[in-house]
């Protein structure tokens, strides 16, 4: 009974091996150049778009399956062979009408999106310059109104700024309020 269940066994793997193999060769069955042509110089050339126009119908060797040729017209009792010739009667590939909707839809989604970040970054950077400003213009009216200015030293000392230290603020202060009061 062993050797049953292992016979069948083996040849579900066989059939499964085949299988894989079958899907893989359809799937890459896809991946070959769908256009093949002979160049001016009588090389084949292979492409996944369609020949220049200065290639002729008779040089192109092989089409994608999906191509449709078009129907040329014939004007003035025109030959319908010399109609085959023509540019505009050689097969052409599908046109792209132009992006999905659905990716530009995303596109505009996202330029949107970066465009309020953008807003915010900028409305948060004003607000911090309206309140530096604010800041600034308080200090200065502190340091313009007179007397004794105390400012804690590195130790955590208080200690009274003399004359110079308080103008050397004001420049500071009033370096502040020059580029964020506008």
């Amino acid at each position: 009974m062993a050797g049953r269940i292992h016979r069948s066994y083996t040849s579900l793997m066989k059939l499964l091996q085949i299988g894989c193999l079958l899907a893989i060769l359809a799937a890459t069955s896809s991946v070959q150049a769908q256009w093949q042509w002979l160049d001016k110089d009588g090389r084949k050339v292979f492409s996944d778009r369609p020949p220049p126009a200065d290639v002729s119908d008779k040089n192109i060797i092989k089409r994608p399956a999906l191509v449709v040729k078009p129907v040329a017209s014939t004007t003035g009792g025109a030959n319908p062979d010399d109609a085959e010739e023509e540019p505009s009667a050689r097969p052409v590939a599908p046109k792209v009408t132009g992006e999905d909707k659905q990716l530009q839809l995303r596109k505009k989604q996202l330029a949107d999106a970066d465009a309020a970040k953008q807003k915010a970054e900028q409305e948060r950077i004003a607000k911090g310059r309206a309140d530096n400003c604010a800041r600034a213009m308080q200090s200065k009216a502190t340091f313009e109104a007179g007397g004794r200015i105390v400012k804690p030293n590195a130790k955590g000392e208080r200690e009274i700024m003399d004359d110079a230290a308080v103008a050397s603020e004001l420049r500071h202060i009033q370096d502040v309020i020059n580029s964020d009061c506008k």
